[in-house]
């Protein structure tokens, strides 16, 4: 049964829910993104039933998260801004690989301008697992969408929902390879309902999203690194992105927003230099507590990868 004028847009880009493997008990030597999503969608029983409404697949990229880039973001933000704008879509969900997806989904949550949901999903094992996890998660991407005062972009999977800002990928190889650190789950999806324990997300801040529009496919956006301190940290590591012309960094700090001394000098210098740095703690909970005197800026609360995308897009807005 549809409901008249409402549509659920299934954005595909690739991922480990899309790949497939020679042998159907081989969960970690599958190639990602060989499946295309209309082809994902008709394989999980049950999904237009759930859905209650037309469900419109799309594919806008099909690669391996890992290799995730700024041409793919922008295409999907477009595509995303042009579904949205549509007042008979409900929401989105998008198919994702597992290992950027939480950069994608607070890039989004950045730039679109909308209070209709946005879900990213993804899988584990590939299509051709023996019990692939994948359908049960665009099941429950499905229910999210149409939840009772859904709205921003969230991330869903192994039955739980995580805020964009918050998600991260946890376990290299367990189904249940996301969580939301101290934050915790927004909450639940349990048999096709959600469950909250948090509210949904506030909404975005919707930055940059002009300066992705209009520029051209081959504008290359701001050059931004992620920089690691750790025991033994050198200073050329930086001096050598300063020199070949990197526009941000991030360091991943030790402790409290901590940095190897000689790297704290080299990116001293490249702040100098007008190159922007921020500091975020490379430890998988908490934050970095800014303190007076502080000459680094901290990532307020951001992970460095999703530091990292706020400092590219505050570039890109400024660009």
């Amino acid at each position: 049964m549809q409901v008249s004028g409402q549509k659920i847009v299934v954005l595909g880009t690739g991922g480990t829910i899309a790949g497939t493997s020679a042998q159907a008990g081989d969960n970690i030597g599958y190639t990602a993104a060989q499946v295309g999503v209309e082809q994902l969608l008709a394989a999980v029983p049950g999904l237009q039933a759930l859905a209650g409404c037309m469900l419109v697949a799309e594919q806008v990229a099909q690669v391996d998260s890992k290799d995730m880039d700024d041409d793919v973001w922008r295409a999907l933000a477009l595509r995303c801004a042009h579904h949205l704008a549509d007042p008979d879509v409900r929401g989105l969900v998008i198919t994702h690989g597992t290992d950027t997806l939480e950069e994608t989904a607070w890039f989004l949550h950045e730039v679109l301008n909308t209070t209709k949901p946005v879900v990213l999903t993804c899988a584990m094992r590939p299509a051709t697992a023996l019990t692939p996890d994948g359908p049960q998660n665009l099941l429950d991407a499905v229910a999210v969408v149409l939840a009772p005062g859904a709205t921003g972009v969230v991330a869903v999977a192994a039955g739980e929902l995580h805020a964009a800002r918050n998600v991260q990928k946890v376990h290299p190889y367990r189904v249940h390879a996301f969580n939301s650190s101290d934050a915790g789950p927004l909450g639940w999806v349990e048999e096709g309902r959600v469950r909250l324990v948090q509210n949904w997300p506030l909404p975005p801040v919707r930055r940059a999203f002009y300066a992705i529009k209009t520029g051209s496919e081959s504008t290359e956006w701001p050059w931004v690194e992620v920089v690691l301190s750790h025991a033994g940290a050198r200073a050329q590591t930086v001096d050598a992105l300063v020199h070949a012309g990197v526009r941000g960094l991030v360091v991943a700090c030790t402790g409290n927003g901590t940095i190897h001394h000689a790297l704290e000098a080299a990116l001293l210098r490249a702040q100098q230099a007008g190159v922007r740095v921020v500091r975020a703690t490379r430890c998988p909970e908490g934050q970095v507590l800014p303190k007076p005197g502080d000459v680094l800026p901290d990532s307020e609360g951001l992970s460095p990868v999703k530091a990292r995308v706020a400092l590219l897009l505050d570039l890109l807005q400024a660009h």
